[in-house]
């Protein structure tokens, strides 16, 4: 048993979460994923209204008696967000753990706090990390340049930004980036974080509502399988190199590119239900980190949780020998 800062302030039996994904993050996986032993968050905005939200509460504790969060992403949008209403959905549900990301999260994470919910705050940068701290998240999810979605503008990578992150943050650290093995979990506790973050792994899992051809997909592909997308917007993301994407990329490098050139192409909705629900994958542009690259099988997530622990409380012991080894050398 691997026990850290972050499975004793929250309660969880491993240091491994699943934080939120846009038309995944249902109680179909998130349950799955806390049965497992680790946290996983539903992504709120999957539902279409608050009243949605609660449903997917309720129906996720059906699945399961272990803790799970909910994740609350603010981003900008063409249609206004009744943010609050989600919010207080998520209160009066009698949620304990949020996990926030996308932009300044300080008004909800005061309205969090008072109602005694603990959170989790995603970030792509040491100063953003730091400045969510100030506010008083309870723990750090740090984003690196290897994550699927948007890592922001920096381009560093989690090997980097985790270790540097580690010597500000004085909270509960999450790395995220790269991560589906137990070797990245060892890594990223030796690099002074207290728990990994999976995306891409989780989305190849028996339990993840989507489409088969996806999580075959994933292993199928290399860790040269992404694209970097929107960049020349300042919004980059990474996303699944296919058809689409590069479409997008092509459009997007043309003098005088705007949004308005690529918008049909990256919509969500033609994403969710040309790839995600009917498995065309190269239909829609869909999300996917350069952790493709480790990941070589679609199994249920007690599998995927109990594999990486194990081969996690190996490698810690293996390590452990050869400093035995060196000692006994010296003397």
């Amino acid at each position: 048993m691997i026990a850290t800062r972050f499975t004793e302030e929250f309660g969880i039996d491993t240091p491994i979460v699943c934080g939120g994904m846009t038309a995944v993050g249902t109680a179909d996986l998130i349950a799955a994923v806390a049965n497992a032993g680790a946290l996983g968050f539903l992504t709120a905005l999957t539902q279409p209204t608050p009243e949605a939200l609660s449903a997917e509460i309720a129906r996720c504790r059906e699945m399961t008696d272990k803790p799970f969060g909910v994740n609350l992403t603010i981003l900008p949008t063409i249609n206004p967000v009744p943010y609050d209403e989600y919010r207080q959905a998520i209160i009066d549900a009698g949620i304990t753990i949020v996990e926030t990301a996308g932009s300044n999260p300080r008004e909800h994470v005061e309205a969090f706090k008072a109602a005694g919910v603990k959170v989790v705050h995603k970030a792509v940068a040491v100063r953003h990390a730091l400045s969510a701290e100030r506010m008083g998240v309870d723990a750090i999810s740090i984003d690196g340049f290897e994550c699927a979605g948007h890592p922001g503008k920096d381009d560093v990578p989690g090997l980097v930004l985790i270790a540097a992150a580690a010597k500000k943050v004085g909270i509960p650290l999450i790395a995220s980036g790269g991560f589906a093995t137990g070797s990245g979990l060892v890594a990223a506790l030796a690099l002074g974080a207290d728990a990994i973050n999976m995306g891409t792994r989780f989305v190849a899992s028996n339990e993840a509502p989507v489409h088969q051809n996806v999580k075959d997909q994933i292993v199928a592909n290399s860790e040269l399988d992404t694209q970097l997308v929107f960049r020349e917007f300042n919004n980059t993301a990474r996303v699944a190199r296919n058809a689409i994407s590069e479409e997008i990329v092509a459009r997007s490098a043309k003098p005088g590119a705007t949004f308005a050139d690529v918008a049909e192409l990256a919509s969500g909705a033609r994403g969710r239900e040309q790839v995600l629900r009917e498995g065309h994958m190269d239909d829609g542009m869909w999300w996917a980190g350069q952790s493709q690259g480790l990941i070589d099988s679609v199994e249920s997530c007690q599998e995927i949780v109990d594999g990486i622990m194990a081969e996690a409380e190996q490698l810690i012991g293996r390590l452990g020998a050869l400093r035995g080894d060196a000692v006994a050398a010296t003397h």
